[in-house]
């Protein structure tokens, strides 16, 4: 490691599963890079989901990976391990992790790094790992939404909704989106949803009926799970493609699975973290060719809601634990 570096470094920990207090700042060695690694400097990292869930004690840490949260960092490369090829000191990268983005400096392999795009600063560029990563994965991939076909987002006002929409409609998809607040929809679609569905006030199969002609979805993006399961059944498309990403409303629920015999329909699912590392350089480099020209082309930009300093960060996860935020909450490091 170079001598500029320092020994050790600040990194937000986890004291004990509970609430947004426990997590706590604290020293920690600043990690080495391995082989065909890079070692960043943080200047931005993004809060999810899944860092709240491993905050509570519900989602350890893949076997191998840094037990400080934090999935998705932007910023200056101050070291390279050996055989890494791709970048070097200075470059500004944004990356995503399997652990540690909660930290002033993350190793990461160079593969799963990409270089920030033009005229984004390291607070967006923070902002694209973990949503575009699963976007790309579940909606294009496993979904297989091709251009002219129907994508329904539920929670379209996150940082994962936000970007699917944005994506899906700079290919040439048509996208509904369902939403919490007539502030939340206002903002689905001005991001490009040709409807926007208040599921408190509306039922989301009526609406997705009605704006395909009775057709239905082509591909269900849902992170809602719960009672929502039978519901995407209703509303999707026959051939339809289901793909499950998360269970805000739980991993259980008693279905009817005729409709999807009848409708031919697909149902899957998919977690990222535990990904192996050439899993993810896949998706880095389709990203890197088909979204990452729409970034730099203004097309497509991540949604920022708030920023907070990162010894904040337990207002960070309150915020997202409101359920208030749209777009995506990022930590700033000095």
């Amino acid at each position: 490691m170079p001598d500029a570096l320092p020994e050790t470094m600040t990194a937000i920990a986890i004291a004990e599963p509970g609430g947004p207090e426990v997590l706590r700042p604290e020293r920690r060695p600043v990690p080495l890079p391995g082989d065909g690694e890079i070692l960043v400097k943080v200047a931005a990292a993004g809060v999810n989901r899944p860092d709240v869930l491993q905050r509570k004690g519900q989602y350890p840490p893949p076997k191998g990976a840094s037990n400080i949260p934090g999935l998705e960092i932007a910023g200056n490369i101050v070291a390279v391990g050996p055989g890494a090829a791709r970048y070097a000191i200075g470059d500004a990268v944004t990356a995503l992790v399997a652990g540690g983005g909660y930290a002033e400096y993350c190793s990461v392999h160079e593969s799963n790094a990409l270089p920030v795009p033009a005229g984004l600063s390291m607070v967006e560029a923070a902002a694209i790992p973990e949503t575009f990563f699963t976007v790309w994965s579940n909606v294009f991939e496993r979904g297989r939404l091709k251009e002219g076909e129907v994508l329904l987002i539920h929670g379209g006002s996150s940082g994962i909704g936000t970007t699917a929409i944005m994506i899906a409609r700079a290919l040439g998809s048509q996208v509904i989106a369902t939403a919490g607040t007539a502030e939340k929809c206002a903002l689905c679609e001005r991001l490009g949803a040709v409807r926007a569905v208040n599921y408190r006030e509306e039922d989301f199969v009526t609406a997705v009926k009605e704006a395909t002609g009775d057709r239905g979805a082509d591909v269900i993006l849902d992170m809602v799970g719960g009672d929502y399961i039978e519901r995407n059944y209703a509303a999707a498309a026959v051939e339809g493609r289901i793909v499950q990403i998360a269970f805000l409303r739980g991993s259980k629920a008693q279905v009817d699975f005729l409709r999807l015999m009848l409708k031919r329909l697909t149902h899957t699912g998919s977690t990222l973290r535990a990904r192996d590392i050439a899993f993810k350089a896949a998706i880095a480099k389709a990203l890197e060719a088909r979204v990452w020209p729409l970034i730099e082309a203004g097309t497509v930009r991540p949604v920022i809601d708030s920023t907070y300093p990162a010894q904040h960060v337990a207002e960070a996860h309150a915020r997202m634990e409101s359920n208030a935020h749209m777009g995506k909450i990022v930590l700033t490091f000095e």
